[in-house]
């Protein structure tokens, strides 16, 4: 079953998104032409991050935050970012400020 222009694109969307930069899921479903996809870039990440080799870390929610819960792979998003100089605060927030990719460089 052939994918999705919208799936190829959010794939497109989240290679693009540089090290040490993080990017919501609606920022990514609004770059791949669907503002109201973010649940689908979490269907997308969940069943394409290992065979795409997608930088599955570097997508996080609105508030910059991990959205997988501790044990189920929180942990390793938080090292994988932390490998690439996102720095978490006291709460597990990263500043969205300093950190968020806005698809810069990416057309």
């Amino acid at each position: 079953m052939g994918r999705t222009v919208f799936t190829e694109k959010v794939i497109e969307v989240i290679k693009a998104i540089p090290e040490g930069k993080i990017c919501s899921y609606g920022k990514v479903a609004a770059m791949a032409g669907n503002s109201r996809g973010a649940r689908q870039v979490v269907r997308i990440l969940h069943t394409s991050s290992q065979k795409e080799g997608l930088p599955w870390q570097r997508v996080v929610n609105r508030e910059g935050c991990i959205s997988l819960k501790k044990g189920q792979g929180y942990e390793r998003q938080r090292e994988l970012l932390e490998r690439e100089g996102v720095v978490f605060e006291l709460d597990g927030h990263i500043d969205i400020e300093t950190y968020l990719w806005t698809g810069e460089f990416y057309e």
